[in-house]
């Protein structure tokens, strides 16, 4: 049962992935290039925005203090937090503001670049746990909770049934993706779902930090993990984009006294606790499991590392 005061909902997940397809049984939305979101909203009493691991994130997007005004009853909202620039969103962008600290930098940036939250479903409204109903009367919902919408906070739009005009127009525009979701879907927390599948134009995936090795000229190779249930296995590592403040968390965290896994000849890895995850952008996947030109994206703050399954 959804509670507004508890404030700790856990997002239901794509379970899913597929070619572009159509389907009257589908509805179909972007894949936005950011960070999940449940955005708490009360009218009278304010917004409370927190990612997946239920961190509070408004000190991070104090731009987005005021979505609650947006709204015409108290709500629960799932979306995604995310940053436009150059007309797109930018996943570096929305990872560097998760890890910023810095108040003044923080505020320049939401000046500059102001992020926005994307909502594309609703748990509760007026007091009432409506997670159970089917997806488009959730939608109907959601329409009814969310006002006049902004460049802050508006709608995540979707099509039905044209699901692979949609994909053709994504990958056009040079977009993540689209996911399709049935209609009849009901919303369960923390429940990885085959009711909704991901489109995926650009490809990428979450791994597991485990290490990293220091190279010749300067550069870093981070070691990469994926859980096989609830054993860690290597599945390779990436050299390219590693560096900067993203590296700088890396290394802040706990050394491992053991390796997390065999890696042969990298008898010089470093090796730290698996409490981190990163973004890999790579061409695509080879026949032996390897990642083609694979180049680090950034750190991820909204999702744990037991997650990341094969």
């Amino acid at each position: 049962m959804i509670d507004f005061n508890r404030k700790d909902i856990n997002p239901m997940l794509i379970g899913a992935s597929s070619e572009a397809f159509n389907s009257d049984d589908y509805i179909y939305e972007l894949k936005w290039d950011g960070e999940r979101c449940i955005a708490y909203l009360d009218p009278k009493l304010g917004t409370e925005l927190r990612n997946k691991r239920n961190v509070r994130m408004l000190s991070k997007v104090p731009e987005l203090s005021a979505l609650h005004k947006q709204v015409k009853e108290r709500c629960i909202l799932d979306g995604e937090l995310m940053v436009l620039k150059d007309g797109k969103p930018s996943f570096y962008e929305i990872q560097k503001r998760s890890i910023m600290t810095n108040v003044f930098k923080i505020n320049l940036l939401s000046k500059q670049y102001p992020a926005s939250f994307i909502p594309f479903d609703i748990l509760y409204y007026k007091n009432n746990d409506i997670s159970l109903l089917p997806l488009m009367e959730r939608k109907e919902y959601l329409s009814k909770a969310v006002g006049e919408e902004t460049a802050r906070m508006a709608l995540s739009k979707y099509i039905e049934g044209q699901g692979m005009a949609f994909y053709t127009l994504a990958e056009q525009q040079e977009l993540e993706g689209i996911v399709a979701k049935r209609k009849d879907s009901v919303y369960i927390e923390g429940k990885r779902t085959k009711d909704w599948i991901k489109i995926k134009n650009l490809k990428d995936d979450d791994f597991v930090i485990c290490g990293y090795i220091y190279k010749e000229n300067h550069m870093i190779s981070i070691v990469l993990g994926k859980y096989d249930k609830d054993k860690l296995v290597y599945k390779g590592h990436v050299t390219l984009g590693v560096g900067g403040e993203n590296f700088r968390r890396i290394k802040e965290v706990p050394k491992s006294d053991v390796p997390l896994f065999p890696l042969g000849s990298y008898d010089k890895t470093v090796w730290i606790r698996p409490q981190l995850v990163c973004v890999v952008h790579f061409m695509e996947y080879t026949a032996s499991g390897s990642m083609r030109q694979p180049v680090f994206k950034g750190l991820r703050f909204d999702k744990e590392p037991e997650e990341c399954q094969i």
